[in-house]
């Protein structure tokens, strides 16, 4: 595989599904145990290298010939949890995105139609055979989606600064880090909650199809698996002083609340505040 750089790669949100083990039918099951025990597993930034690597031949590969047997594994309360990196599935449906984010030349300087053709082909007969596939992982591109912190609570947040400045996975292994993690059912229960305010207090929109969709999508998991909120390559971009002051999730919670009791002026200063900090992230965007 080329070695495309020893450098983090960034810069994009996650939020991640782990499933117990006796989530998983057999033999899949039995992957992923032996899997966990390796001593070395490879990071998302291993994920998204391999995906660079793969656009540099012509014509690109712009979706995995196979599918990926890697995951992410967590231990909660000494239980083994599993993510799934379904690299390939993930590959597919980003395709379907850029169809609405690019314009169609754009698309094409990049992306040849003829190869973005014969991978949605490839999709569309897969799919058919595997109706009930789903990810276990969402990615969001300089942002993290408002909707993904009505999930988790300032509690769970877990901010940890690193030391790294070195190049290479030393530099991975010592970059910031800033996440939540939560049970399954307390992710669910926050959902229905946050739906059940909005719908008496706003009309129907983007904040609360987003919530829906990320709702359904929540119920398609195991019962006690964990959810993760992860930052990820947004570490990298994000001055160190606006990361540890960062409270999104409190934020949408202190603004849920205000519209739930009825504090319009409370609701508008929690939004205005998620506004100006996500805002100032987006337009690093296009700063060059």
């Amino acid at each position: 595989m080329p070695k495309v750089s020893s450098l983090i790669v960034p810069y994009a949100s996650y939020l991640r599904v782990y499933e117990p083990l006796a989530a998983f039918p057999e033999p899949e099951r039995g992957h992923w145990a032996r899997y966990a025990r390796r001593p070395e597993r490879p990071s998302y930034q291993d994920e998204l290298r391999r995906s660079l690597a793969d656009l540099l031949p012509t014509p690109p590969v712009l979706v995995p010939v196979h599918e990926s047997g890697d995951a992410f594994v967590a231990d909660v309360d000494g239980v083994l949890v599993v993510c799934p990196w379904r690299t390939r599935l993930r590959g597919w449906q980003a395709l379907e995105d850029l169809d609405e984010e690019l314009p169609e030349p754009v698309l094409d300087a990049a992306l040849p139609q003829v190869v973005r053709r014969q991978a949605a082909q490839d999709y569309e007969r897969w799919l058919a055979r595997n109706p009930d596939a789903r990810p276990w992982i969402r990615t969001a591109v300089w942002q993290v989606p408002l909707n993904w912190f009505v999930l988790v609570s300032d509690e769970e947040r877990e901010y940890d600064k690193g030391a790294g400045s070195g190049g290479g996975s030393r530099a991975e292994e010592d970059a910031p880090v800033l996440r939540y993690r939560t049970p399954m059912v307390e992710a669910r229960r926050r959902v229905a909650r946050a739906l059940r305010t909005l719908r008496d207090t706003l009309d129907e929109g983007p904040l609360i199809d987003g919530l829906v969709d990320v709702g359904r999508w929540l119920e398609e998991f195991h019962p006690r698996a964990l959810v993760e909120l992860d930052y990820g390559g947004l570490v990298h971009v994000l001055p160190a002083g606006e990361l540890d002051g960062d409270h999104s999730a409190a934020d949408v919670a202190e603004g849920i609340e205000a519209l739930r009791t009825g504090d319009g002026a409370g609701a508008g200063e929690a939004y205005g505040r998620l506004v100006e900090r996500w805002r100032s992230v987006l337009d690093r965007r296009s700063a060059n």
